[in-house]
């Protein structure tokens, strides 16, 4: 009995953080307005700054279209922000995150 709690365990844990990794991110609210999708801005943003993601968000910022999505991106001790037109795709910013994140 106890190893099928387990195993039920691991196979929820497992299944709970891949729906959160797969397609979680702040401002989902304004996807219907924005041509690029997720999955497009993550392989430009990587492209840009190869890391691990380790937050994403969509939002309405001055710049480009005013819509982007905004991913910071860790590699070793550095975090970069980068910041994907939600329109046409295009790398708005690609700098170091700064000491105070928004």
């Amino acid at each position: 009995m106890n190893g099928n709690k387990l195993v039920l365990s691991a196979a929820f844990l497992a299944a709970t953080l891949f729906a959160f990794s797969a397609q979680a991110y702040t401002g989902e609210k304004y996807a219907k307005d924005a041509k690029i999708s997720l999955k497009e801005a993550r392989t430009i943003a990587l492209k840009a700054f190869p890391g691990k993601i380790v937050d994403q968000e969509l939002e309405r910022e001055k710049g480009g279209s005013g819509l982007r999505y905004s991913f910071d991106i860790k590699k070793g001790k550095t975090t970069q922000e980068v910041g994907v037109d939600a329109k046409t795709g295009k790398v708005l910013e690609n700098d170091p995150e700064s000491a105070h994140p928004d």
